[in-house]
């Protein structure tokens, strides 16, 4: 297959001297995120403060978020992480006794599971689903889970630990025939696959920047469906989730339109420049052109690791996974140290190392890692 994507790999310039395969965890820098953090860093040196500038550039990064999930920028909050929105959102709900139950799987981020869990004081039972073979869950446990009591079913469009891909639209369709929420963590797929919330009919969708958005860690976006977001009053607040912030009114609780309700104090601006220099370089590409050549790495590295022996934990089947593809092995930490001194950058989870590439690699880097793990192990 032709590598599609060598303008954009001159980019990030690790990729001249190493193998940066850990999307799933944090991606290679690119040139772009690194001259916007810069112009940040000289807004501030140089004119002291651009609140003004800044505050375009958040308003900027919500924008080129919602185009990757087909949204509008209105209905785009952010956070500093996918915790702090994921615990805001819960807590507007009303855990009734009967309509109280959460349904989540083994299979998504411990903290989400931490944050679903914490509403136990308020009422709510968490139910978990167990994963089967190669960490997938079967639709029809969804459906078995799903009852008249459940208020929200939480679910990774991808699984951060073997990349098994959830059909969302699918679970959604069963969640509302049921009237019960849709909360998606697309932590691991936005940016490196084609999302459409409103053809799925998603309620909430979360995402931090720095896997497959090409950002850093310290800020987290999250789409709230308009008129789900209009009924809700978060508890954690702040003045920028005021209909006028600038009027500084301490006596006044007025809640803005859609999800901009969810924003809180002063963002992370810093982290906002970045997200949204590497999210507007994500939307100059084609994404189903992106997500057709991730899973194509996938078939790549699925076959690399059979070839070579290696355990594999994800899904065999590269339609089935998004980029990540895990192996098992024994100290993974180990291991990942190892293969980072070999030239591949890649990252270690519980008993897996994660091969992860995102556009800008190739199917020989991919190959390249799987070869060195063997040797390793």
């Amino acid at each position: 297959m032709t590598f599609p994507f060598a303008a954009e790999r001159a980019l990030f310039p690790i990729l001249a001297s190493r193998a940066q395969l850990s999307s799933c965890s944090q991606s290679a820098l690119s040139q772009p995120v690194s001259d916007a953090i810069q112009r940040y860093m000289d807004s501030w040196l140089n004119a002291g403060m651009d609140w003004v500038g800044w505050g375009v550039a958040l308003d900027h990064a919500k924008a080129e978020f919602a185009q990757l999930i087909g949204a509008d920028a209105g209905d785009i909050a952010a956070l500093s992480c996918v915790s702090d929105l994921a615990s805001s959102f819960g807590n507007t709900l009303a855990f009734d006794a009967d309509k109280n139950g959460i349904v989540m799987g083994e299979i998504d981020f411990p903290s989400l599971g931490h944050v679903w869990l914490a509403q136990q004081s308020r009422g709510a039972e968490v139910r978990f689903l167990s994963e089967q073979s190669h960490g997938a869950i079967q639709l029809e446990a969804y459906a078995a889970a799903i009852d008249d009591k459940t208020r929200l079913v939480s679910v990774s469009h991808v699984s951060y630990s073997t990349g098994f891909r959830q059909d969302i639209g699918a679970i959604a369709a069963l969640a509302h025939a049921k009237d019960a929420l849709i909360f998606v963590d697309a932590y691991q797929s936005v940016g490196a696959m084609c999302i459409d919330v409103l053809r799925d009919g998603i309620d909430v969708l979360v995402c931090g920047a720095q896997k497959y958005l090409l950002g850093c860690p310290g800020i987290a976006f999250m789409y709230v469906r308009r008129d789900l977001a209009q009924r809700l009053k978060p508890a954690n607040t702040g003045w920028f989730g005021r209909v006028n912030p600038f009027a500084f009114d301490i006596r006044q609780l007025d809640y803005a339109d859609g999800a901009r309700r969810f924003d809180t104090g002063t963002p992370p601006y810093i982290n906002a420049a970045a997200a949204d220099a590497g999210m507007t370089l994500l939307n100059r590409l084609d994404m189903a052109a992106v997500e057709s050549y991730i899973e194509q790495l996938s078939a790549v590295a699925l076959q690399a690791a059979r070839q070579h022996g290696l355990r594999i934990a994800s899904p065999l089947d590269p339609k089935l996974k998004g980029s990540n593809t895990a192996i098992y092995v024994d100290d993974a930490s180990d291991i990942e140290k190892k293969m980072a001194a070999a030239g591949f950058i890649v990252s270690a989870r519980g008993p897996v190392i994660r091969i992860a590439p995102h556009f800008y690699n190739t199917e020989a880097e991919v190959a390249g890692a799987m070869a060195a793990l063997a040797k390793l192990i």
